[in-house]
């Protein structure tokens, strides 16, 4: 896949099968061919990254429609209401994290995941496509919180200590939305002081998505959480709708903002 002379972008919702599938197979170029993750739902045969969680999601598809009929798909996003999620036996972030906090906050809440955008589109108009899509689901369905799994790649954690470090002294969650991973790949993300962290270098090795959201107003769970399976090491970042600055909600409305 290459980026097309000039993109004709459209985006949709959608649980359709052969969209799934299509959001499956990106997914898969991504995630398992590209940053090498693996699972026991992974198709490596059809090159399908999948799981029991898809079937019961809403699908966000980012399509380039100047690309061929069946590879126009190049950004997805899976979201799952408390509906949705209840029907599918909970969030997916409840494998890493305890979501109590959020439940109790009796808040409307939209569960993130698995957003990628394929390595051609990224850096350029693409992902405020995107969040566009995302902010009208937000709007139509009333979402007061949004929340979700966030990553950095590979599983040195000591290598992450800075960045860990500043997002848990600069964006902790308050206490009565602030979720704490479980299990025992579960890490403290207060790992260095924060006079002692180079915040120049820490922000810099902050992944891109991670950091729009930080600039949305967003927030991070007090504990990182090791994928070994996804070589990811997870944060959980939450977003309320009513605290995104004014200012950059208006530039994403007006199709301004890049991320």
């Amino acid at each position: 896949m290459t980026l097309s002379p000039h993109p004709d972008f459209e985006t949709r919702v959608t649980c359709a099968p052969h969209d799934i599938r299509a959001a499956q197979r990106l997914r898969y170029d991504v995630f398992v061919a590209e940053l090498g993750a693996d699972g026991p739902m992974v198709d490596h045969t059809a090159r399908l990254e999948r799981d029991g969680f898809d079937d019961h999601a809403a699908h966000i598809l980012l399509l380039d429609k100047a690309r061929p009929e069946d590879d126009q798909v190049v950004g997805v996003y899976r979201v799952l209401t408390a509906k949705m999620a209840q029907a599918a036996g909970g969030f997916y972030c409840e494998a890493e994290y305890d979501l109590t906090p959020l439940y109790q906050s009796g808040r409307r809440l939209l569960e993130l995941g698995r957003s990628c955008l394929h390595r051609d589109y990224r850096g350029g108009a693409g992902m405020l496509h995107l969040w566009q899509a995302l902010a009208g689901y937000v709007d139509t369905h009333q979402i007061d919180v949004l929340f979700g799994v966030a990553s950095f790649h590979g599983t040195d954690v000591q290598g992450l200590a800075a960045p860990l470090s500043h997002l848990h002294h600069k964006y902790l969650a308050p206490k009565a939305l602030c979720v704490t991973a479980k299990g025992p790949t579960a890490i403290g993300m207060d790992m260095q002081p924060p006079e002692t962290i180079d915040r120049i270098a820490a922000v810099r090795d902050i992944p891109a998505l991670i950091k729009a959201y930080l600039r949305l107003g967003g927030k991070v769970g007090a504990d990182a959480f090791v994928d070994h399976a996804f070589n990811t090491v997870d944060i959980c970042l939450i977003l309320e709708k009513d605290t995104i600055d004014g200012l950059q909600r208006a530039i994403l409305a007006k199709g301004g903002w890049r991320g």
